[in-house]
């Protein structure tokens, strides 16, 4: 490879398009869907078995593998990809959500983000610098830049203080990298203000990054703003390099965010929704949880082929997860990432049949009413 990864567009219809990131731990089919691994862990499911889905890149968290077990013993053990048992690529966040999600143990300044543990309160300086080091000795595929998730909401003053505060953080961060098979992102804030959207894409992707994402969405803000930060964010992308929507989310987000041209996705949603009793299905959600699936002899998804509704009735997950049994957790996860997994095969075939908006339109049908993502740890 001439870097750290490859990018190429194989098809692309409207401005949705499909391609293929190669990295040192293989190839990543485009538009892609990130599985949530925090703590080097996808809850409920084997590495084994997000393989076996098509899953070829998870994502991870340098700070919580900092706090425990630590990035020096990842890299005495080979790298969280090694460490895991993973086969594939890893992108590790870099921490800036926890400046958001951990905000009361936490401190913003110029130098970094001053954490104390949320396991035992010991002190944690994370610094541009030092998230990079952290993420190279994790041996990531790909890095992502130490950044201020902006919350909402926030005053146009405070959100634009947070954006150039992550420009300068991102400055700092590609000159601290010095691996050359690692790869870095630069991330765009800036609110649900139009104005402070341009000019954070603008000062992120004048940096010489290898790929570029989106941050700061789907953190409470309306659905509308959202999907029009989002649109406003992938336009002014460069065309030749990735693109990351961060935290999004549902079937129907990640559809209009395809069609917008992003490339990459990850959120909590199939499997935290899974371990409360929400299946995400052809024709919308199923709340497993409802008294009328209790004698109901059907699979979560006739259309669905995954282990879980080839051999469980409704009925029977309904009563594993009434009975808080561990195979419930287990086998709505396992439905919900081979849903996801589906969805993703699906959108590149149809982009590459140029088929794209009218797929989209059928496969978003079911989904008028979405269930909303929320900035949550995973």
């Amino acid at each position: 490879m001439k870097g750290p990864i490859e990018f190429s567009v194989n098809a692309v219809d409207g401005d949705a398009r499909t391609g293929r990131i190669v990295t040192p731990h293989g190839a990543i089919a485009t538009p892609a869907f990130m599985p949530v691994g925090t703590r080097a862990a996808v809850k409920a499911m084997a590495p084994d078995e997000l393989w076996s889905m098509g899953y070829t890149m998870v994502l991870a968290n340098a700070y919580h593998l900092a706090i425990r077990p630590g990035a020096e013993l990842i890299r005495e053990m080979g790298g969280v990809a090694r460490f895991m048992g993973f086969p594939g690529a890893v992108l590790t966040d870099s921490g800036g959500f926890q400046a958001m999600s951990l905000a009361k143990i936490n401190l913003i300044n110029e130098e970094g983000i001053r954490f104390r543990s949320h396991l035992d309160g010991a002190p944690l300086m994370l610094t541009p610098e030092s998230a990079i080091d952290i993420q190279q000795q994790l041996g990531a595929d790909i890095m992502m830049a130490l950044d201020e998730c902006t919350p909402f909401p926030a005053e146009h003053r405070s959100a634009l203080k947070s954006l150039e505060l992550t420009a300068r953080w991102a400055e700092r961060s590609l000159a601290a990298r010095n691996s050359t098979t690692q790869a870095l992102f630069g991330i765009i804030q800036g609110s649900i203000f139009e104005d402070l959207r341009k000019q954070s894409a603008t000062q992120i992707t004048s940096i010489a990054f290898d790929g570029y994402a989106a941050g700061g969405l789907s953190v409470g803000e309306p659905k509308a703003a959202m999907l029009e930060m989002a649109a406003l964010s992938a336009s002014m992308m460069p065309a030749d390099k990735p693109r990351y929507l961060m935290g999004v989310g549902t079937p129907s987000d990640l559809i209009a965010a395809i069609a917008m041209g992003f490339d990459m996705f990850d959120c909590v949603l199939p499997t935290r929704n899974a371990r409360n009793g929400m299946a995400f299905t052809s024709a919308g959600p199923v709340s497993i949880k409802q008294a009328a699936h209790a004698r109901d002899s059907m699979p979560l998804d006739t259309a669905c082929q995954c282990r879980p509704c080839r051999t469980h009735s409704r009925a029977y997950l309904r009563h594993l997860y009434l009975s808080g049994e561990i195979l419930a957790a287990r086998a709505l996860t396992e439905h919900n990432l081979h849903f996801f997994a589906s969805l993703m095969r699906e959108c590149r075939e149809a982009i590459a049949s140029g088929n794209f908006r009218a797929y989209a339109m059928v496969a978003s049908s079911g989904w008028k009413v979405d269930n909303a993502a929320e900035p949550v740890e995973e």
